[in-house]
């Protein structure tokens, strides 16, 4: 009789539960490009988000301390008054981006304005 192989858990369901909020995968994206200091991360979550309200530190704290203990980015602490710290991606986060990068094509490609509710019932 084979040995039973262990069980694991879905993939999908750890992915989803890794970047669930609705800040993690803007901030990765933001930081394809390389370190950011927690204000250039906030400043660049409030660019292009008309209607919304503004990131309160708090949930944008918690995002990045969430990320952060994911491994998809690195906090560094230059130890300095006043405090500077950087965020840049891990080399798990770094391969996450091709990832997102699928995920805005598609969301270009299939949630412009010209596309509609009807459209998505079809």
């Amino acid at each position: 009789m084979p040995k039973a192989v262990p069980a694991r858990g879905c993939p999908v369901a750890a992915f989803q539960k890794m970047i669930s909020g609705k800040y993690k995968l803007r901030i990765v994206w933001d930081l394809k490009d390389g370190p950011r200091r927690y204000g250039e991360i906030r400043s660049g979550l409030l660019r292009g988000a008309s209607g919304s309200a503004e990131i309160t530190p708090r949930v944008l704290s918690r995002e990045l301390k969430a990320l952060t203990a994911s491994g998809l980015i690195d906090r560094k602490d230059f130890g300095e008054v006043p405090p500077k710290v950087e965020y840049r991606l891990t080399r798990k986060g770094k391969s996450f981006v091709p990832v997102v990068a699928a995920i805005r094509e598609w969301g270009e490609r299939n949630l412009g304005e010209a596309a509609s509710f009807s459209d998505a019932a079809e």
